[in-house]
């Protein structure tokens, strides 16, 4: 299953490559750098910031967005094709090849597309003296599980669907609003009282926290083990629903 999807990855992933770098840069250029320098100008911003730079601050969140923005968008219409469309699951399933099996290569395939989409933000991290760390790399980790955290259970979700009329209301409502307001581009404490809560049980927050905080190097252990409890009961939960869902959906 895995093996399938990296074949036709393989047709287009130059392309792919130089988005994946070119975009984190040009977003850090105009975000972190521009509207950095506005930023870190304002009294009293490096104490909002905990001592960091806005670049700083930005930078390594961008490696947890870009896995769910990836994951996302991976595990709803490439999914709903081999569904409904293409129906390759379908065909898949006529070999030895069971449902639970589709949801294990759908998921490792879905991890190493983080791999690749955040390792390339990581990459571009190195550029700028105020992230370039070894930390890099386990931030890359958190990330994986970050990206997996949306992927398995949408794949669940997408393995109920009969059509994509559903996806880009959890795109407008869903993935998007996260972005913005998980705590990638401020503090979640800048945010009204009441919708702080909110972004805490968002998968994203945690693997924002965790690649900040593993690129900044101040990880520590109770922190750490929260994040990562609550990221792994989304893909746990999600695992668990997506092994019924995709047999029901191709034993029927």
């Amino acid at each position: 299953m895995w093996g399938s999807s990296f074949a036709l990855y393989k047709r287009i992933w130059f392309s792919n490559a130089v988005g994946s770098i070119l975009q984190p840069f040009l977003y850090l250029l105009g975000m972190g750098i521009g509207v950095g320098s506005l930023i870190d100008d304002r009294t009293g911003a490096d104490r909002l910031l905990d001592g960091t730079t806005y670049l700083a601050f930005l930078a390594p969140a961008l490696i947890a967005t870009t896995a769910m923005m990836t994951c996302a968008g991976e595990a709803m219409w490439p999914l709903m094709d081999g569904f409904t469309w293409t129906q390759g699951f379908r065909a898949t399933t006529a070999t030895s090849l069971r449902p639970v099996d589709l949801v294990a290569g759908v998921a490792l395939w879905l991890a190493t597309r983080t791999v690749i989409a955040s390792g390339a933000v990581a990459l571009v991290l190195v550029i700028f003296d105020d992230t370039r760390s070894w930390w890099l790399i386990p931030a890359v980790g958190f990330a994986v599980l970050t990206g997996l955290a949306y992927a398995v259970p949408l794949a669940a979700w997408t393995s109920t669907r009969q059509d994509e009329a559903s996806f880009p209301a959890i795109l407008r409502f869903g993935i998007v609003p996260m972005f913005l307001f998980a705590g990638a581009f401020y503090p979640v404490d800048q945010l009204p009282a009441w919708l702080r809560p909110v972004a805490y049980v968002t998968p994203l927050y945690h693997g924002v926290e965790l690649c900040r905080d593993a690129v900044l190097d101040r990880l520590d252990v109770p922190s750490v083990t929260i994040h990562l409890a609550v990221l792994m009961a989304f893909i746990v939960t999600g695992w668990i629903v997506a092994r019924r869902t995709f047999t029901t959906r191709l034993y029927r």
